[in-house]
């Protein structure tokens, strides 16, 4: 098999700059990581994951834990992860973490702690202060996405302000009599993001001196829960409402799909708006938050990489919001009140 000190010669550096150049640890030009490389590719040579590891202390591998992995915004999370990772050299090892409380405990108790991974990124988990010492103790940097987690880097959209901006979109429009299709609000995901989009959907409506009695319904965050909840709300049209802000872009598009079922007219009978900017966004002409899940997941693993490349020294905490945008399609209008008849006698 031909050796590192070959691939050396052949591009024309030291031993030691052709090991950098291919490891990706330690500076190297452009142009002389380009010539090692090819230099290894015409060789066929591997670098040994294993033997680096022995050197350096580094698997160059990074854990995930994440709660879902069928759900859309998980999915390009992850994907902004793995690309970003792959990039910089690392791989990457999935956990899902259920409600299971003992699985919970041997991922962190024997996977995470063994020295399987360098780094931790936990997707939409908050981690408990137990984790994050244990975790912290073994010099595994972490990085939350999702929600605020003391003690280490994290980031996240500001769940209440979106919603808010949803919700304003609406009233903005003259509506007034508004609903929030969302998550159940008693079984909550990891930092409460379904009450914490009600709350900012309350906040906009008192804000503009909105009362509405029944204001919330339900439903699971897929198109078949949109769907559900949508067939339930719109089939009175006594008291349907003129505007729907859902928890998330999937049930968006199951509600204009009720709608449309029962010959409810978009947006001239009902306006939509949902949160995420989900790839059928666009296809269906919903109005949405967009919270760009790829670049979450890169931005993660830029806090990552900082701290695994600086010297040892507590690690930075903050919090980042970032922003959201509001993408205005045709699934919103302006209100326009239907009269309801009545069959005469």
């Amino acid at each position: 098999m031909s050796i590192l000190a070959d691939v050396a010669r052949i591009a024309g550096v030291s031993k030691s700059t052709a090991s950098r150049a291919l490891s990706g640890r330690g500076y190297v030009s452009e142009d002389t990581r380009v010539k090692v490389e090819r230099a290894a590719a015409e060789l066929g040579y591997v670098v040994s994951t294993a033997a680096a590891s022995l050197v350096t202390g580094r698997t160059r591998n990074v854990g995930v834990v994440i709660p879902y992995i069928n759900r859309w915004y998980f999915g390009e999370v992850l994907e902004g992860i793995e690309a970003s990772l792959i990039q910089a050299g690392y791989d990457l090892t999935l956990y899902r973490l259920s409600s299971d409380a003992d699985l919970r405990r041997r991922v962190f108790d024997y996977f995470l702690v063994r020295k399987r991974v360098d780094a931790v990124i936990s997707v939409a988990i908050a981690l408990s202060p137990n984790e994050v010492h244990m975790l912290q103790a073994l010099g595994k940097p972490l990085v939350g996405i999702g929600g605020l987690i003391p003690g280490i880097p994290s980031l996240s959209i500001d769940d209440v302000e979106t919603a808010r901006l949803a919700t304003e979109h609406l009233i903005s429009l003259g509506h007034r009599r508004i609903m929030h299709v969302g998550g159940d609000q008693h079984e909550q995901m990891d930092f409460r993001v379904h009450s914490q989009r009600y709350i900012g959907f309350q906040r906009a409506l008192t804000d503009a001196g909105i009362t509405v009695e029944d204001d919330f319904r339900d439903a699971e965050f897929s198109i078949q829960g949109g769907h559900a909840a949508g067939l339930a709300v719109l089939g009175d049209p006594r008291t349907r409402p003129t505007a729907i802000f859902a928890g998330c872009d999937e049930i968006a598009i199951g509600i204009m799909v009720a709608a449309r079922q029962l010959g409810i007219a978009i947006p001239h009978e009902l306006s939509v708006i949902g949160i995420d900017g989900h790839p059928l966004a666009e296809t269906f002409g919903l109005t949405t938050v967009v919270q760009h899940p790829g670049d979450q997941g890169a931005r993660a693993v830029e806090l990552l990489l900082g701290q695994l490349d600086a010297t040892p020294e507590a690690p930075p905490s903050e919090h980042i919001v970032l922003p959201t945008t509001l993408s205005v399609r045709t699934s919103t209008a302006a209100r326009r009140e239907t009269p309801v008849t009545t069959a005469s006698a």
